[in-house]
């Protein structure tokens, strides 16, 4: 084992699978939202007041939230478009990786870097887009947001959800 534990969150990268874009489109400041609640739902047994059931009912996954530096003419930026203000959604598969470096000297520049895990994001589409405050005072770059629904995700290389 060549990598530090545990492993750092800044190094990571997004792959967007299908859509046609490119490694410029996949260069993202933070990524948030990957988590999965399981819903629940009480049932009280008649005749039993001392307690109550709680029992599960599906899963429930959160926005997924990409933050980058503004970029001109961007592929990406017009799926989101066209799909808010058209309603032409395509939904594209993706994955979350957390990268780690690999080195053999370490006073050398790393020769490589290698996904340590990752995360399949099934059947997403733009929900929201925005772009940060413009401010005169403030010496800061213009961040957009990229919002995205999913229908699940799972760790790459598990087998998918039951049906």
């Amino acid at each position: 084992m060549d990598y530090a534990y545990p492993p750092v969150s800044f190094f990571f990268e997004v792959v967007f699978l299908g859509g046609g874009f490119d490694q410029v489109e996949n260069r993202f400041q933070s990524v948030t939202g990957l988590n999965a609640e399981l819903q629940t739902e009480t049932v009280k047994e008649g005749g039993v007041n001392y307690y109550e059931h709680i029992l599960p009912v599906r899963s429930k996954y959160p926005p997924l939230v990409l933050k980058r530096g503004l970029v001109k003419d961007s592929k990406l930026s017009d799926w989101c478009m066209k799909a808010i203000l058209n309603l032409d959604i395509h939904p594209v598969d993706l994955q979350v990786r957390l990268l780690h470096v690999k080195r053999t000297d370490p006073k050398k520049p790393p020769e490589k870097s290698e996904p340590l895990m990752g995360w399949d994001v099934i059947n997403a589409y733009p929900r929201k887009w925005s772009v940060s405050d413009f401010n005169a005072e403030q010496n800061a770059i213009a961040i957009e947001s990229l919002e995205l629904n999913y229908s699940y995700f799972k760790p790459q290389g598990s087998n998918p959800p039951a049906r």
